[in-house]
């Protein structure tokens, strides 16, 4: 039961803050026009700044483990290559067959991964999920570029656009810029830091009001089917598959928890932004986001029952 208001306590925000994008638009305060130009802001501006300042404020000479990290990188690389095989198969529109790739590989790690670790284990265990993000994040995004031009422009795959589309990608771009601030030991003034911080803080709320404000429920009928294919990937076929994978090769507690919340966790917030910014089935992408929050309150919740009640948390 504790492990169920944990996952209730870190949903039931989420779900506030898309309630309010979707009574802004239902009482008409804005135009729907809004709610498109405040994803491209988020798209261009905030999202990268959370990027940029989760790996600048990494630490990683405390909190390093070259084991978890090149476990977890390669654990997304084979995810993301099986659900594109899978995704191919089982799904014939180019629009929505990235954004399903996306939907499945790609998960709400920032929100759902910190907040876990800490409830779990307390504030000071969750270095090993810092230093997880720090190096998942970046791929993260090249790999749903990568998804996503992969089947822009009738889905052929145009090498050029392909590799244009990863160097101008604003989160491909934030990642390597913290990356290369934080490998250089650069520090900003403090002013600046907490600028960042203040504004990177806004993000994810913006991003849900806006996913609020863009969603019709009475579209998801016509998305029934590849909305269950993404969504039991995500949350069940996923963490079935590599949360084995991650016992045996010995990781346990918040190393566990870390892989645990990478693999079973929602659609990141963001791919709805990505998608709907680079041509993907943007409806699809929000309902992937929208239901996956709602479902993962159960399944994160029995996903940790279950390695809990076997003795590896």
């Amino acid at each position: 039961m504790e492990n169920l208001v944990i996952s209730f306590k870190v949903v039931l925000p989420l779900f506030l803050m898309l309630l309010l994008g979707y009574v802004i638009r239902s009482i008409k305060l804005v135009t729907p026009d809004c709610f498109e130009q405040l994803n491209k802001l988020v798209f261009r501006v905030f999202l990268p700044l959370v990027i940029f300042r989760n790996i600048y404020i990494s630490d990683l000479s405390s909190a390093f483990n070259g084991k978890l990290i090149i476990s977890g990188v390669l654990i997304v690389l084979v995810v993301f290559g099986l659900s594109f095989l899978a995704v191919l198969f089982l799904e014939k529109e180019n629009r929505r067959r990235g954004v399903l790739i996306q939907g499945i590989f790609r998960s709400n790690f920032i929100v759902f991964g910190l907040s876990v670790a800490a409830n779990m284990y307390g504030e000071d265990s969750v270095g090993p999920v810092s230093m997880l993000v720090t190096f998942i994040i970046p791929v993260y995004n090249a790999l749903a570029v990568v998804a996503l031009e992969s089947f822009r422009g009738g889905g052929r795959v145009n090498v050029k656009s392909l590799l244009k589309g990863i160097v101008t990608n604003p989160l491909i771009i934030a990642a390597v810029l913290g990356m290369i601030v934080l490998l250089s030991g650069f520090r900003f003034p403090v002013v600046l830091e907490d600028t960042v911080a203040d504004l990177a803080a806004v993000a994810t709320p913006l991003a849900l009001v806006a996913l609020g404000g863009s969603f019709e429920i009475g579209r998801v009928r016509g998305n029934l089917r590849p909305l269950t294919i993404g969504l039991l990937g995500k949350l069940v076929v996923v963490p079935m598959i590599f949360l084995p994978i991650s016992v045996l090769l010995g990781f346990r507690g918040p190393e566990l928890i870390g892989l645990m919340v990478m693999l079973g966790s929602p659609a990141a917030v963001s791919s709805y932004t990505m998608a709907q910014q680079m041509g993907g089935d943007g409806e699809l992408a929000g309902e992937l986001v929208v239901f996956g929050t709602l479902f993962s309150v159960l399944t994160i919740f029995l996903w940790t029952f279950l390695l809990k009640s076997l003795g590896y948390l």
